[in-house]
């Protein structure tokens, strides 16, 4: 069933973008960079009081590769022939400052981290930072869709 197929596709290239995310965010902290950007500990305390109790610090990772092998790719699967450019790469890149436009505006603010997570007091490293975090999912997404898709 070509559905299937296409379902599977995003799915396995979803997991490759979130494990480029995932080693980019083990490198930030393998290195220190930005200490006191961490946006999983900030979701992990949002998520603890939304549950009334202490939340494991696995869980926020979690949730971020599940999402990102799951929804966010199936989503790029759907939107795939809308999105501007030729390569995997440039659509993968147009998503990923979509996503990166939505995370400043919405998901930041929610756990408490502001707009572009300028309230942690780094100026606009954190953007460029979740930036890149973003682009390195979403490249590596579009890069895994087009060659699944040849």
């Amino acid at each position: 069933m070509p559905s299937d197929n296409k379902i599977w596709k995003a799915v396995v290239a979803g997991a490759c973008g979130s494990i480029a995310h995932s080693l980019l965010m083990s490198f930030k902290s393998w290195t220190g960079l930005l200490p006191s950007f961490e946006p999983y500990e900030s979701l992990q305390t949002t998520l603890s009081h939304a549950a009334g109790t202490a939340v494991h610090p696995v869980v926020p990772w979690l949730l971020s590769f599940l999402n990102g092998s799951t929804f966010v790719s199936l989503a790029f699967g759907h939107l795939y022939r809308w999105l501007p450019g030729d390569t995997g790469a440039i659509k993968g890149m147009a998503y990923g400052v979509l996503g990166w436009a939505m995370m400043g505006l919405v998901f930041f603010p929610m756990i408490g981290l502001g707009f572009f997570a300028f309230q942690v007091g780094l100026g606009v490293s954190p953007a460029f930072f979740s930036l890149a975090m973003l682009l390195a999912y979403s490249v590596v997404l579009g890069i895994v869709y087009d060659a699944l898709n040849s």
